[in-house]
């Protein structure tokens, strides 16, 4: 690329008169090169960002692996003597058992409703914690004291906490449970178990699941709300990232015997995260049709050009230049057009994005998306990728107008008119 060439093809992309700004379809072009990649790069943080926001807040009190049982009890009888079993895989940073079972609560007055119960051990006992649900109380802790010096203790999510009016160190609920199932002889009904507990403790994920309907109990009191004796629901397991999560579910499935079972947090959760990944490549392809749409702006504005300067070709060849440089000078400006509109681009998608997610300037209802806002979450490669994809396009769309300027005959582009 001789400076002559860079020349002529800024001259070109200039407006006339002698003006040093672009042309109008030049500035045409570049923004509409503009509106794809940036329309590109905030929807796939926004679909990156749900996943992932989704993803830690799912995983606050659901583990990156559960070994499980199979059977009609659905319990684990021998849960300590598996333990050592399952850290001994060089994929596991923490396991202990909880529990998992469903009650109906009420705060001794009038108004009950179902809940979930999960029974986990005291804060302080489980080193390092599978977990992040003890950081996040916001009134009391996870150590489930109560003022009889027992573990007798229950922390509420605060959406249930306001719904029932209760207070920490203060009010008491009552837990109502099928037990173990069993059926009376003279009534013909499950027999419940009935149990009563200090509210020790509030806390908030920031997940409309948890906070709303979920109440955490140590680990003997949700047994013996249960019913299940010295039983738990099964082991709950931390693996050094989630992504080591499959393969380490996969080592223990091998290694465990019959009847363990392993699940995964994507196994868990497999229909929710599938359907958020088609939805971003359904709208990643539907938005990339915008930078093909900004393509075809760039081979029109370039077709302009060439019509527009077609005797000044024809002089240009005449005297000596080559069809390669003309070929030259086009692509230099369909390069400088997707150059220029993939970087504001990028530009202004990022700090769209950044703006969307600092601000929470798209607020949610968390009753239906389980978040309260919007989050976008940038990621390098996704850039990249768009950046490549815009830029390529943009050199593909300057071919066509290229080959048509260098194939101009001298004597009939100066003729033209």
């Amino acid at each position: 690329m001789t400076r002559l060439e860079l020349s002529i093809a800024w001259r070109y992309l200039r407006s006339r008169r002698g003006s040093r700004l672009l042309s109008l379809i030049s500035v045409i072009a570049i923004g509409g090169v503009i509106v794809g990649v940036g329309a590109l790069i905030v929807i796939t943080g926004v679909m990156n960002g749900l996943q992932h926001d989704l993803r830690e807040k799912i995983l606050i009190a659901s583990p990156d692996v559960r070994v499980l049982t199979y059977g009609d009890d659905m319990t684990m009888a021998r849960w300590d003597t598996l333990v050592p079993v399952v850290l001994k895989d060089p994929g596991v940073v923490a396991a202990s058992p909880f529990v998992h079972t469903q009650a109906g609560i009420s705060a001794g007055h009038n108004y009950a409703e179902g809940v979930f119960v999960m029974g986990i051990l005291p804060q302080g006992i489980e080193k390092p914690e599978v977990t992040s649900i003890r950081r996040t109380a916001t009134a009391g802790d996870f150590s489930f004291s109560t003022t009889d010096g027992k573990h007798r203790g229950a922390v509420l999510g605060n959406r249930l906490a306001r719904r029932l009016g209760v207070v920490p160190g203060v009010d008491s609920v009552r837990l109502i449970s099928l037990g173990a199932g069993k059926m009376s002889a003279v009534t013909g009904t499950f027999v419940p178990n009935t149990m009563s507990f200090e509210v020790t403790g509030i806390f908030e994920t920031g997940m409309y699941e948890y906070d709303n309907s979920y109440v955490i109990l140590s680990l003997e009191s949700a047994q013996q709300l249960a019913q299940l004796g010295n039983s738990v629901t099964g082991l709950q397991v931390r693996t050094p990232t989630r992504g080591d999560a499959g393969p380490v579910g996969l080592r223990l499935a091998e290694k465990l015997p019959f009847p363990y079972r392993t699940e995964d947090w994507q196994q868990q959760n497999s229909s929710l995260f599938q359907a958020l990944q088609l939805e971003k490549l359904g709208m990643s392809f539907i938005l990339f049709l915008i930078v093909v749409v900004a393509a075809f702006n760039i081979v029109s504005t370039l077709t302009m050009v060439v019509t527009d300067k077609t005797r000044e070709i024809g002089i240009l060849r005449a005297m000596g230049m080559t069809s390669r440089s003309i070929r030259r000078i086009f692509f230099v400006q369909g390069v400088v057009i997707g150059v220029v509109g993939t970087a504001a681009g990028v530009a202004v998608g990022i700090g769209a994005a950044t703006a969307i997610d600092r601000y929470r300037l798209i607020p949610l209802d968390a009753t239906v998306y389980f978040i309260d806002h919007l989050p976008v979450y940038t990621q390098p490669l996704d850039v990249a990728v768009t950046v490549a994809a815009s830029l390529l396009i943009a050199a593909l769309a300057t071919m066509y107008p290229a080959r048509q300027a260098s194939r101009l005959f001298p004597v009939e582009a100066i003729r033209h008119e």
